[in-house]
């Protein structure tokens, strides 16, 4: 259980993959705060728009965390498949097509066709495969892991309009956080995919402002 608990952690700080719900969070909560008009909005609109905010991103949260959960069977049984085709294979050519088929075509090409045959055998050796994939408590685990990352990156956001007893001075703030995460996401995207990672920052504020305006336009 704990081996798999920590797979689960592992997906869930995937680099890219949770950079890409915070950009959708940040997104979402983005339309939001446009929605106000700094002049004459008052308590009453900017309680509004605050529990609108995190609903809405606690709400994209529980999708996100579900959609993840379908990711985990998804790639667990299409594993348990694999293996299975692996084992029933009738030839060793057969099985080593498999793997092959299997594996990146970059690592498959450092191979060679010894190496591939004991990777068949040893999967032959293997105990027999469950029936089917099944979820595991760990997966659960990850799913909250998200919904968490996704709700939370709601926060810097709002938390401006907590303190600001003038909508425009939080607006302000509440803009100039959402435009430092956005650099911060694209930054660290950069980084992660040998970009450079102050162009891709800047890039990702270019993005991430279209997108919002385009969900504004569009009545999001």
């Amino acid at each position: 259980m704990a081996g798999e608990a920590g797979k689960s952690f592992k997906r869930v700080l995937d680099p890219i993959d949770r950079i890409s719900e915070i950009l959708f969070g940040l997104i979402m909560v983005l339309t939001s705060t446009r929605a106000l008009n700094a002049v004459t909005a008052g308590h009453n609109e900017i309680r509004t728009m605050i529990l609108g905010a995190l609903g809405c991103n606690l709400a994209w949260g529980i999708i996100d965390a579900g959609m993840y959960l379908m990711s985990c069977l998804d790639e667990r049984g299409r594993n348990l498949l694999m293996l299975r085709a692996v084992r029933q294979a009738k030839s060793a050519d057969d099985g080593r097509r498999l793997i092959a088929d299997a594996l990146p075509e970059s690592l498959a090409s450092a191979l060679s066709a010894e190496e591939l045959e004991s990777m068949w055998q040893k999967l032959c050796q293997l105990p027999e495969p469950p029936a089917r994939a099944r979820l595991t408590g760990g997966d659960v685990l990850g799913a909250a892991g998200v919904c968490l990352l996704v709700f939370l990156s709601t926060f810097p956001v709002v938390i401006p309009f907590f303190f600001a007893d003038a909508v425009q001075p939080a607006l302000l703030i509440s803009n100039a956080v959402a435009i430092a995460m956005l650099f911060l996401c694209g930054y660290a995207f950069g980084w992660c995919t040998g970009h450079r990672p102050w162009l891709m920052g800047l890039v990702m504020i270019a993005i991430g402002s279209a997108l919002v305006g385009v969900a504004v336009a569009l009545g999001g």
